[in-house]
């Protein structure tokens, strides 16, 4: 068809094509999810319903995309990795935000009764995003393992603020007792007035969550003498585990490509 008149529109279109050969990583936030969770009555520090909702939603980004080889997430955040060699919508960053955000945030609404059968959602979440590059594979991972270091801190401050407040604390109080503090202070308060041992509450919410392909032994079909037929199939599968020293890397080379690509950290 010949052009129209009107196509001199297009040349104010800008490239925003992502630099090549690069990890392209889409980390996407929750707007505004400190009041959707209170509307919604979340339990605090962490509501697992909630968690095992944003892995679903992450879920159905990692079946649609398959140049999406990982994920991270924790709270109201997830961060999507893109292969180095993925040229998936010519790695524009508008397109690439878009749909991942769009996908993940229309789960979220159509998902919601399966995890809040008994909470209506009470009006449409929403979540903002960036792509950001990063040209090796140690960088990549000292991104994730910041990640993965924040949602331990996190975590621990809101498990020791939210014990305080809930045992009778205000807000102020439990903010003033534990403002400053390190590590090994919130452990102890934890255990002598709680009686919780943090290194014992779910892995789910000290690890965040990991999500990704791994090759797992499946029943394909049965023989008529009852032997059943074994094929290694390929799973997306979320775990809850340390990402920042080589092991979880060893044991799954195929997300990177490589065999951790970091000297140990152990």
């Amino acid at each position: 068809m010949a052009n129209s008149k009107y196509e001199y529109v297009k040349s104010f279109e800008l490239s925003d094509a992502l630099l090549p050969h690069t990890w392209i990583v889409i980390r996407i936030d929750g707007k505004g999810f400190t009041r959707f969770s209170q509307v919604h009555g979340f339990k605090k520090p962490n509501d697992e319903r909630a968690l095992r909702l944003m892995n679903e939603c992450a879920r159905a980004v990692l079946e649609d995309l398959p140049d999406v080889c990982f994920g991270y997430g924790v709270s109201d955040e997830y961060s999507f990795v893109l292969k180095k060699t993925s040229t998936v919508y010519q790695r524009r960053a508008s397109k690439l935000v878009s749909i991942v955000v769009s996908l993940f945030a229309a789960t979220y609404v159509m998902k919601w009764d399966q995890y809040f059968p008994d909470m209506k959602i009470q009006y449409a979440p929403s979540f903002d995003g960036r792509a950001v590059c990063y040209p090796s594979d140690p960088i990549l991972r000292d991104y994730l393992s910041w990640r993965q270091v924040d949602c331990h801190i996190n975590n621990q401050y809101n498990t020791c603020y939210w014990s305080l407040v809930q045992s009778g604390n205000s807000p102020v109080e439990a903010q003033d007792l534990i403002k400053g503090t390190l590590a090994d202070f919130k452990n102890e308060l934890l255990h002598s007035r709680f009686g919780i041992n943090y290194n014992e509450l779910p892995p789910i919410f000290r690890k965040g969550s990991l999500i990704f392909r791994r090759k797992e032994e499946t029943v394909v079909k049965v023989e008529e003498d009852g032997v059943p037929v074994k094929r290694l199939k390929s799973q997306v599968v979320v775990t809850h585990e340390d990402l920042i020293k080589d092991a979880f890397w060893n044991e799954n080379p195929s997300i990177l490509g490589t065999a951790g690509s970091k000297k140990s950290q152990s």
